[in-house]
Formats: C-alpha cells, sequence, structure tokens
C-alpha cells in the first residue's frame, strides 16, 4: 500500500514502561520501509503487521548506552573545521605512503564575489609524527611566533618524512574552475618554468579536468619527499590509489608554498597547524 514512510522524528523510548511487549496493530503494510532519523531501517514483509518487542528496562538501557558509547567513539576519532563544518579524520593512511598521518591543523579557502564570501573547501594538514623530532629548534615557543617563522614551514617541507594536504569541497567545483585557481597561485612562484615544470603542470591539470568535483570530493596533495608529490582524487572516501605523481621539486614547493608559505591562500589553515605544532612542541 504504502512505499517508504519516513520520520522526521526521533523515536524516543522511555525506560520507565513496565510492559515487556508492545503490539501495535495498525493497517497491512506490503514492501515497505520504515526510515527513521538515526539511519536505522525497519524492513517490513509483505503482509504483516508492525510489530515492536522491547524486552527488560535494563536491556533497553544497556543498548542505548553502547549506542552512545559508539557515537561518541566515533566523534572522538574526528576535528571539525569550525567555520564549514567539515569533519577530519585524526589519523588516515594514503596510498603511496608507508606510515599513518596525523592531523595538524583545519582551515578553510574563501573566494570574494562581488564583497560577498564564498567558502569554497575546507583543508587538513597531516603530517608523519616523527617530523617533530626534526623541529626541536623551535620547541617553547608560542602559536604566533610558529606561524610567522617561514624557516620551520620549510624545514617540514624538506623533510624527508611524508605530508599530505586533504581538500574537501563544501560546494560543486568543475575540473577547470579549481586548477585555474590553483594555477593563478603557482604561477607567480614558477617564474620561467622549465621544460620539466611545465611537463609537471599539465599533468596536473590533465588530473583535475577529468574529474567531476562535486561537493564533498576529497583532494589528497601528498608529498612522498620534497621532489615528489602524489595526487589523490575521490567521493567521500579516503582513495585507494593515486591519480597523478609529480616529479618536480620547483612544482612541488610552489604548491606546498601555496598553502603554508609567507602568503597562504588560506590563512586559518596555517594558523591552524601553528597551533597544532605549538601544543606538540612545549
Amino acid at each position: 500500500m504504502f512505499g517508504t514512510m519516513a520520520a522526521s522524528t526521533t523515536l524516543c523510548l522511555s525506560p520507565s514502561i513496565n510492559s515487556s511487549t508492545f503490539n501495535f496493530h495498525h493497517k497491512k503494510i506490503s514492501n515497505s520501509t520504515l526510515s527513521f532519523t538515526n539511519s536505522h531501517c525497519f524492513s517490513l514483509s509483505a503482509p504483516s503487521l508492525m510489530h515492536f518487542s522491547f524486552q527488560s528496562s535494563s536491556r533497553r538501557q544497556t543498548h542505548f548506552f553502547a549506542a552512545a558509547a559508539s557515537s561518541s567513539a566515533a566523534s572522538a576519532e574526528c576535528v571539525v573545521e569550525p567555520a564549514t563544518n567539515v569533519k577530519f579524520q585524526k589519523s588516515l593512511s594514503l596510498p603511496g605512503n608507508a606510515d599513518s598521518l596525523v592531523l595538524f591543523g583545519t582551515g578553510y579557502r574563501e573566494k570574494v564575489f562581488a564583497i560577498i564570501g564564498v567558502k569554497v573547501y575546507a583543508a587538513g594538514l597531516y603530517l608523519n609524527q616523527s617530523i617533530i623530532s626534526e623541529l626541536n629548534a623551535w620547541k617553547g615557543q608560542s602559536k604566533d611566533k610558529i606561524q610567522g617563522n617561514s624557516s620551520l614551514f620549510k624545514t617540514i617541507y624538506q623533510s624527508s618524512l611524508e605530508k599530505s594536504l586533504q581538500i574537501i569541497l563544501v560546494r560543486d567545483v568543475d575540473g577547470k574552475t579549481f586548477w585555474g585557481a590553483l594555477n593563478d597561485a603557482i604561477s607567480p612562484r614558477i617564474a620561467k618554468p622549465t621544460t620539466v615544470e611545465e611537463t609537471a603542470l599539465s599533468t596536473l591539470s590533465r588530473t583535475f579536468l577529468s574529474k567531476p568535483l562535486k561537493k564533498g570530493t576529497f583532494i589528497f596533495l601528498t608529498w612522498v619527499d620534497p621532489s615528489k608529490l602524489l595526487v589523490s582524487i575521490s567521493s567521500n572516501v579516503v582513495p585507494s590509489s593515486v591519480d597523478a605523481t609529480i616529479e618536480s621539486a620547483n612544482v612541488s614547493s610552489a604548491i606546498f608554498d601555496v598553502f603554508l608559505g609567507d602568503s597562504p591562500i588560506s590563512p586559518s589553515l596555517k594558523a591552524s597547524v601553528a597551533d597544532g605544532l605549538s601544543k606538540v612542541l612545549k
């Protein structure tokens, strides 16, 4: 009779109910699914009666607290970028990387159109934790001093340990627009591209132009060493493969400088990373 019944109101169960079993006899439902806001679905075979069974009060409470604990644990594994409400995993493993990387800060990219700021994507910087041992010269420095210290970020880039920038789009952006904006930021940092650099830039261009960059798309720019950059693009999930390999030290350095240099396109990202570094370099 009905296709799908959706309930937008959360189902609340009171532990004070004493009856061990409730039977709700209503109209017969054929081939339907009942969907609740907590993402649980109950499939009902046809024809059948809607039947909810509740055991003891203690068992209901146990189930409730177990679910709450599971939800809290899942939330604890993520960090929310406050301006966009985008979630970033605290640590992750990426294709082409031997070790797991740890999140050190998040931020967002905003473009201004007719004096109105429009957020385009959120970004997070992941580092190999072992890189901290190479930053002892900056121990005890404040967030502001770290943020303004270009030599610290150069040390991070020049390290042979992996680092990765994750970009999560918060609106649809076609590949041509995304690459155009990134290329505009890279170009001033490479005055006269060599043949190697032109080849690397052409590879980047083809990679982004060939992908549908929709809201929720994940883009990873991963430096496996200072001269090798891996590009991975996927839809809403951590990628399992590499889409492009850029082997140009100058292009790789220019892209790192775009996000974490003296004039970053996302000041909020660099500020957040500086804050994260200051906490581990106490």
